[in-house]
């Protein structure tokens, strides 16, 4: 048996939404290169039911937040002896918890690159990082762990076709056969695009296009669904606030998802939809929707700040309706649509 059958890998990527998704092309490459290799991801519970979805991935690890739950989660940890752990997240916790499985090789980000730099002590390898953008960041630390970079920033990412029937029978139920997807929120105000504007978008396709629109809100965000319904009129959007897996699936079967630097942007163009997404303090060299899409950003160098503000930032502010609509046509139009 030859090492490279022996190597076991344990990804350490605790969150979020779009983070987790730009870390698919690096747990890719570590499968193509070490086809034989176990490898195994351990994730905040939140996100577990996205990553069981990630092709590939011999165990998920779901982390429980409570005392009792890390300790479980470190005893079991250790007790795999892991080759070699990677920790695509850069943050103390995740870096203790990296540590903490004792793994033969622990890699990381160093303390330049890493978000939280002390980070980087808990390491026995560091990377400086060559890529520009997060995913390709990422795919520098499987190379480190003796990877082969792919060519193209893979997304092994599977919806289960159940989830993808019952999401078609309840659209059919509402009868919806044709829509797109909008999600007004995100982490931070300053990088948001306002609910009246998505609610316009919505108005305007509908009456182009005969396009139904989903918003896709968290339940905390209900001041935001309302605020697009009002603006969106006769369109009548459906306020969706799915759980993931189902999330997947409604992203993965809309006609174009509409959205700012934001979790179900990145996973609906990882899933290969047509997207529009909307930058303002952040940098779409870094930070953009992989494979593709269409990026709108009208922010000079110095407004990329990435501070999380309360409020919507001028750059965002400056991206208009009839911006989004003319890019919504391009990316919707026969030329440039993909085969569905």
């Amino acid at each position: 048996m030859s090492e490279t059958d022996t190597q076991s890998f344990l990804v350490v990527r605790l969150s979020s939404l779009g983070d987790i998704v730009h870390t698919l092309p690096a747990v890719a490459a570590l499968r193509e290169s070490f086809p034989k290799a176990r490898i195994d991801w351990v994730v905040d519970q939140r996100w577990s039911q996205l990553v069981e979805m990630v092709m590939g991935m011999d165990e998920v690890i779901s982390l429980s937040r409570s005392p009792i739950g890390v300790v479980a989660c470190v005893h079991r940890l250790r007790g795999a002896h892991y080759s070699c752990a990677l920790d695509f997240q850069g943050l103390y916790r995740s870096a203790v918890l990296t540590r903490s499985s004792g793994a033969a090789r622990m890699i990381g980000f160093d303390r330049t690159t890493a978000r939280e730099p002390g980070a980087s002590f808990f390491y026995s390898e560091r990377v400086l990082p060559t890529g520009r953008h997060v995913a390709e960041m990422n795919i520098d630390l499987a190379v480190r762990a003796g990877a082969q970079a792919p060519p193209a920033s893979p997304f092994p990412l599977r919806v289960p076709e159940s989830e993808a029937r019952r999401l078609r029978d309840k659209l059919s139920r509402e009868g919806v056969a044709d829509y797109l997807v909008v999600s007004p929120g995100g982490g931070w105000r300053s990088k948001c695009w306002t609910p009246d504007r998505y609610g316009t978008l919505a108005k305007e396709l509908w009456r182009s296009h005969g396009l139904r629109t989903m918003v896709n809100v968290s339940a905390s965000q209900e001041e935001l669904a309302q605020g697009v319904l009002l603006a969106a009129g006769e369109a009548n959007p459906l306020i969706v606030s799915p759980p993931l897996p189902e999330l997947a699936a409604l992203l993965a079967g809309a006609r174009l998802v509409v959205g700012a630097d934001t979790g179900p942007v990145h996973l609906a163009a990882a899933l290969g939809t047509r997207v529009v997404a909307l930058f303002g303090p952040t940098d779409p060299a870094r930070n953009g929707p992989l494979p593709r899409g269409t990026v709108l950003w009208n922010a000079a160098p110095e407004e990329t700040t990435y501070k999380r503000g309360k409020s919507y930032s001028a750059a965002m502010l400056s991206v208009s309706v009839e911006q989004v609509l003319e890019a919504a046509e391009r990316e919707m139009s026969t030329a440039s649509a993909p085969p569905r």
